[in-house]
């Protein structure tokens, strides 16, 4: 969904810009007696703010104000322009006559030609005034149009024109959250209850409302629409995905839904999270990127596995980039959120209307096999199609995947029982297994690798599949540990083989090397994600001479 959108970074221009945002201001300042503090963009730091209260700018017109009340909870209001009463006489003429003029325009093809168009018929049905002005009652000509132009103040054309759009090309109410890069997830129960989670404040309740049920049960059928999944009595629950990729989940019917119809959004992020990103938070190490490194580069499996929001599908995104450029890449997927950047990448998504024509993962990952990729992304294995990914694994396809489960062993007891049924003897199919956990440390949610273990194989005299432990997450340092020094099965038996050592000790050299590499981008800062990829492939192309800096 785009808008075009201005970016204000200082309070002066913002203010001048946006008349709405001075009315809040005063208003709060007027209740609360303080001011909150304008930034132009939100950092990790701020989450040890004790009592938060700033503004933010996500594009023009909205705001979001961090507000922390007396008792200390802390709140998320949206700033954006809303009608008054008074307003709305206004608004809906302006509405009626560009709706009149609307037939006669070329049918716009894209969200950006939609957003001229609403620009082109606003300016033609309204005039530009210094006062506000009443509305004048319109007088009909004889082939219906009336070309009495509406006037509007400069105020009055930024709220009216934002609102239209808002609900034309925008998603309506949560526009303000759709556009946050910093929420990570929304929650509507019913129309007055709707709360984030934000990257840095964690979950707050918000301003944002829908009216009523009516209001709501309309607003998610018209996004059901929009989405290709439509929502009714009879299908009352649908999973999908937004414009901008994020994944939606509808529950629509209130016999289904108690408190009103709801939904949750997990916001997509634009540009993936990159691996010298993660270091820096300390998700995982360098060494432990530099194992996954040599690992993708030599074609092993790996699967991120872990509960819910324990930040899978980020850490598999992060990685990708070390597959090397050239590869030929498939990713098959229920919601597509795995980005890949290398230019031959085969990107499937399931279809889930109807019986017939119905394109399940298994369906997928069977294609993706004739085509023989160098690498075959999985976004998240749940059932059957787990048996393809093995049935890949075995014929020479390197399959990445994110898997639910809280350790190896029972990622193992997962593989083979129902419905996967991996024989048990196979399961070394999977090399790697990294474990990713949301963890609770002195007063903060992490994301942290907890451990990283390889997968050597069934052993039929001890009647079970023997595992080695690379690394393992310190919880009392927030270090991760090596453990797999001189005693990789991986490392030694696998790549330095493929790779020709003739000590096949010296991969430990090459895996420090890669980790110094990855050491030095997170010293001088280079987190984009875009420019991480091209230091990797750079170094694919000319070694440690294609590097932006000295080791």
């Amino acid at each position: 969904m785009s808008m075009q959108v201005v970016k204000s970074d200082k309070l002066e221009d913002a203010l001048k810009r946006n008349p709405h945002l001075k009315d809040y201001l005063t208003k709060f300042k007027k209740r609360e007696g303080t001011i909150p503090n304008f930034v132009p963009s939100l950092t990790r730091d701020m989450k040890s703010l004790p009592r938060p209260n700033i503004i933010y700018p996500v594009g023009d017109p909205i705001f979001i104000h961090i507000w922390t009340n007396r008792d200390g909870d802390k709140h998320y209001i949206a700033i954006e322009p809303r009608l008054s009463e008074k307003d709305e006489e206004k608004f809906n003429l302006i509405m009626d006559k560009m709706l009149e003029l609307a037939p006669y325009e070329k049918v716009p093809e894209s969200d950006e030609e939609m957003d001229k168009l609403i620009d082109k018929l606003f300016e033609m049905v309204t005039t530009l005034t210094k006062t506000q002005q009443p509305v004048k009652k319109k007088k009909k000509f004889s082939f219906g149009f009336s070309f009495e132009k509406v006037p509007v103040t400069r105020a009055e054309a930024i709220k009216f024109k934002y609102m239209i759009k808002r609900e034309v090309v925008g998603v309506g109410p949560l526009e303000p959250l759709v556009r946050d890069p910093y929420i990570e997830d929304i929650h509507v129960i019913g129309p007055h209850n709707t709360h984030i989670v934000h990257k840095i404040f964690e979950m707050m309740p918000t301003n944002i409302d829908f009216k009523n049920d009516l209001y709501m049960a309309e607003y998610l059928k018209n996004l059901g629409e929009r989405m290709g999944r439509p929502v009714s009595e009879r299908t009352p629950i649908v999973d999908g995905s937004l414009p901008d990729g994020s994944r939606i989940n509808i529950i629509y019917s209130t016999d289904v839904s108690l408190k009103g119809p709801s939904f949750t959004i997990r916001k997509f992020t634009a540009v993936p999270i990159s691996i010298t990103q993660l270091i820096n938070w300390g998700t995982l190490s360098a060494e432990v990127a530099a194992y996954l490194w040599l690992c993708l580069e030599y074609g092993m499996s790996i699967w991120v596995s872990g509960e819910t929001a324990s930040g899978k599908t980020t850490t598999l995104n992060a990685m990708i980039p070390f597959i090397k450029p050239n590869s030929k890449i498939y990713t098959a997927e229920d919601t597509p959120e795995v980005q890949v950047p290398h230019p031959v990448w085969q990107q499937l998504n399931t279809r889930e209307r109807g019986e017939v024509g119905k394109v399940d993962l298994f369906d997928l990952l069977k294609a993706a096999l004739r085509s023989r990729p160098d690498y075959i992304i999985v976004g998240e294995i749940r059932g059957k199609e787990g048996s393809v990914a093995f049935q890949a694994m075995q014929t020479g396809h390197p399959v990445l995947a994110t898997f639910h489960a809280g350790s190896v062993k029972k990622l193992i007891q997962r593989l083979t029982g129902d419905p996967i049924n991996v024989p048990i003897t196979f399961v070394d199919n999977l090399n790697v297994a990294l474990i990713q956990q949301a963890v609770y440390r002195k007063g903060q949610f992490l994301r942290r690798c907890l451990v990283v273990e390889e997968i050597e194989g069934y052993y039929e005299d001890i009647g079970g599949v023997v595992t080695r432990t690379v690394f393992e997450w310190d919880s009392v340092t927030d270090k991760h540990i090596f453990r797999g020094l001189y005693n990789s099965y991986i490392l030694e038996n696998k790549i330095a083989q493929t790779a020709g050592y003739e000590d096949p000790r010296q991969i430990y050299e090459e895996m420090m090397l890669r980790a110094r590499i990855l050491e030095r981008m997170v010293e001088l800062k280079i987190f984009d994600y875009y420019e991480v990829v091209k230091t990797i492939w750079n170094f694919y192309k000319k070694g440690i001479e294609g590097l932006p800096f000295r080791l």
